[in-house]
């Protein structure tokens, strides 16, 4: 039996589990299980990995995708660059463990809008992991950028400077947070959502429910919304590569 599984502090909702035992049924890998593995912290987190001799590789969530880096072998130059993982490949050498990351974020985030037309000006909603790969795609397609947070830094935005001139400034708005995210669907970042129209462009990395509150509040203004479903299987297709193909 060869394992894979995700790793994060709260996984009940996540559809990772579901999605690659789908994919391993329509490939007839039999041979393959996906687990689910609540992880109240990362202390001890190269010993879990090494109890369990037919784990190949792990997808990193919330709030591990930077925490985790330190506890690597080797690194991605692309995470490395992004400074976020949310792939570990598994294996060993000469009977040692061996930890790689990788960041399929950056690959799913692309790939979902390809063919899409570009804005010259982004605004980011978050710091995080998530936040991180995007910016690195936003940058490598000459996207100007702004991130805004709840505890903002130097050259960062905080929600209460985002003003109705702002939106009309810079149309695109992702979301790289997990506000919205079910159990708390009902909930969405603080922004005068009354000033967006069919100018504006709404991304939620969020894909569960498929339309957060606000992608909801965005498409009754008329802007356009993408939820983050496509970016996710798009992200979980590079990570089965990557286990697979990259493999010593």
């Amino acid at each position: 039996m060869r394992q894979y599984g995700l790793i994060g502090k709260r996984l009940g909702h996540s559809f990772s589990q579901r999605y690659f035992e789908e994919k391993f049924a329509t490939l007839g890998r039999f041979d393959c299980r996906y687990n689910l593995f609540e992880l109240p912290s990362l202390d001890g987190f190269r010993e879990f990995v090494d109890a369990v001799p037919d784990l190949m590789g792990l997808n990193v969530t919330i709030p591990y995708k930077q925490a985790v880096m330190p506890l690597l072998d080797e690194l991605d130059p692309e995470a490395e660059a992004v400074g976020a993982v949310n792939t570990v490949r598994v294996w060993r050498e000469d009977g040692k463990l061996r930890l790689a990351g990788y960041n399929t974020d950056v690959e799913g985030f692309r790939r979902s809008l390809a063919g899409h037309p570009l804005p010259r000006r982004a605004l980011v909603l978050g710091t995080g992991g998530a936040a991180a790969a995007v910016t690195y795609v936003l940058r490598q397609w000459g996207v100007e950028y702004k991130m805004v947070s709840r505890n903002p830094s130097e050259g960062q935005l905080g929600y209460g400077e985002i003003t109705p001139a702002l939106l009309r400034e810079w149309p695109w708005l992702i979301n790289c947070t997990p506000v919205g995210m079910c159990p708390d669907e009902n909930t969405c970042p603080p922004l005068p959502y009354e000033a967006l129209s069919e100018h504006n462009f709404l991304y939620d990395l969020v894909y569960n429910p498929e339309e957060t509150l606000f992608l909801k509040r965005g498409r009754e203004r008329g802007a356009l919304t993408q939820n983050g479903l496509t970016m996710l299987h798009l992200q979980a297709d590079a990570a089965w590569e990557i286990w697979n193909l990259s493999r010593r």
